[in-house]
């Protein structure tokens, strides 16, 4: 019994479960997509919801204050269904503009821990970029903007929120930031906040204290998971800061950069072949 305890010992994986962020993560910023996003959004904030000036300027400072530009849009008082935001933002978009990723996709299949999506992308966005790279069953479990926002028809949060009724200026907000204003909560639940890890831990069974790694290209967002005790990895840039453990310059170096998470599976494999040559020793004995 005590060498068989050596042997899990020996073999057990340093880190449980990796985290993966989708957009501009799992493929290059440079495919584009991510730029008709933007104008997708700012398209939706001047035709749907009558924002007549400076919207990317306000783009930013929702970005910002609440993590993504729905999020804030909701918090200072804009009233539209979540589903109609999505599908003018994400049902329009170009996804051709992603290609197959053979590369990665033999990368994440020889990853002999967890792997689970964890963004605040919709499903059906989540879905079509996982089908155009090819990593469709790649991940044991998503955790997406419906996982943390589950919604009744009159497309409220679970604890009833209500937008407001007037308009939060929150150009005013920005340029007066020791005023007294107070920032109105938004009913979005996302990255970086911590609610939005606590419930991702929560959902897949990741316990935060036992050693997990999380991918993501927003320094936001890794600051947030370092603060809730993951290890963190920026993927886009090889300049690692503080805040994060490893840098990337794309996900595709993660062997190189992350050769542990193979070497568990690859000790199992050395400890298997050692038992066997040992037994046909002793056969011939």
């Amino acid at each position: 019994m005590e060498y068989e305890g050596q042997i899990n010992q020996a073999i057990d994986p340093k880190y449980e479960c990796l985290l993966f962020d989708l957009d501009d993560t799992l493929y290059p910023l440079t495919s584009g997509l991510s730029g008709e996003v933007t104008k997708n959004i700012q398209e939706y904030m001047i035709k749907k919801l009558g924002i007549e000036e400076k919207v990317p300027e306000l783009c930013v400072s929702l970005y910002k204050y609440y993590g993504t530009t729905m999020a804030g849009l909701k918090a200072i008082g804009y009233n539209f269904e979540y589903d109609d935001f999505h599908s003018f933002v994400h049902g329009r978009l170009p996804y051709t503009m992603l290609k197959p990723d053979l590369v990665l996709r033999n990368l994440l299949l020889s990853l002999p821990v967890r792997k689970v999506i964890f963004t605040n992308a919709d499903k059906n966005h989540t879905a079509r970029v996982l089908n155009r790279l090819g990593l469709e069953d790649c991940f044991e479990r998503i955790i997406c903007f419906e996982t943390l926002n589950p919604t009744n028809k009159n497309n409220t949060s679970a604890d009833g929120f209500i937008s407001n009724i007037a308009i939060f200026d929150i150009s005013n907000y920005s340029a007066c930031p020791d005023s007294e204003l107070e920032l109105p909560s938004s009913p979005v639940v996302c990255k970086p906040f911590e609610k939005a890890f606590e419930q991702a831990f929560e959902i897949a069974n990741i316990n935060p204290q036992k050693t997990q790694l999380f991918f993501d290209d927003s320094i936001r967002n890794l600051q947030s998971g370092k603060n809730m005790g993951l290890h963190t990895v920026w993927v886009g840039t090889s300049h690692g800061t503080d805040d994060v453990d490893y840098a990337l310059e794309s996900i595709h170096n993660i062997r190189e950069a992350l050769p542990e998470l193979w070497e568990a599976d690859e000790k199992a494999e050395d400890i298997s072949y050692s038992g066997k040559v040992s037994v046909e020793t002793t056969v011939r004995a």
